[in-house]
C-alpha cells in the first residue's frame, strides 16, 4: 500500500475513531478535511512554517479545499494520509492530499487545496518568503 503514497513528501498515521461516523454509518465528509488538515499541519511542522509564522507573522491561510471521495471508511480502521506541496507562485502554492485505507487496501479520498501566504499582522495577502518557498522545494525534492 505504500505504492499509493509515492511521491507524497509527508504521510502521517490516523485511526479512525467511532465518533468520527455519522447516521449513515461511514465516516462523516467533513472528517476528511480535517484528516487533511492534521497532514497540512505535520507538513508545516516539518518545514518549520509555523515558527516563521509565529516570529514573523507571516504564515499560511487556506484559500480553497475539495475533496473526491473514493471509499466509504468506517471504524476501526487506520489511515496513512500523504500531502505534497507544488505550482508555488509568488505568494500561494497548492497542496495534494491522498487518505489510503488499510482496512481497504485502496485510496478513500483525494483532494487539493490553495494555500496563500498571509500577514497577519496587516491582514493582508503577503509575499511567499523566500526561506518558506526553499524549505518546500527541499522538502518536495528530497521526496522525489
Amino acid at each position: 500500500m505504500e505504492e499509493l503514497l509515492d511521491g507524497f513528501s509527508v504521510v502521517i498515521p490516523i485511526a479512525v475513531a467511532w465518533g468520527e461516523m455519522d447516521a449513515f454509518g461511514h465516516v462523516n465528509n467533513v472528517v476528511y478535511f480535517r484528516y487533511f488538515e492534521s497532514a497540512r499541519i505535520a507538513y508545516f511542522e516539518r518545514i518549520q512554517m509555523l515558527d516563521y509564522m509565529q516570529a514573523v507573522g507571516v504564515g499560511p491561510i487556506v484559500a480553497s479545499l475539495q475533496c473526491r471521495f473514493r471509499a466509504p471508511l468506517t471504524y476501526p480502521d487506520k489511515l496513512s494520509v500523504g500531502v505534497r506541496a507544488h505550482s508555488l507562485e509568488a505568494d500561494r502554492f497548492m497542496m495534494d492530499y491522498c487518505v489510503v485505507s488499510q482496512k481497504l487496501a485502496k485510496v478513500a479520498a483525494e483532494g487539493s487545496g490553495l494555500v496563500v501566504m498571509y500577514d497577519y499582522k496587516a491582514r493582508s495577502k503577503a509575499p511567499m518568503p523566500e526561506l518558506l518557498r526553499e524549505r518546500i522545494l527541499a522538502l518536495e525534492s528530497a521526496s522525489s
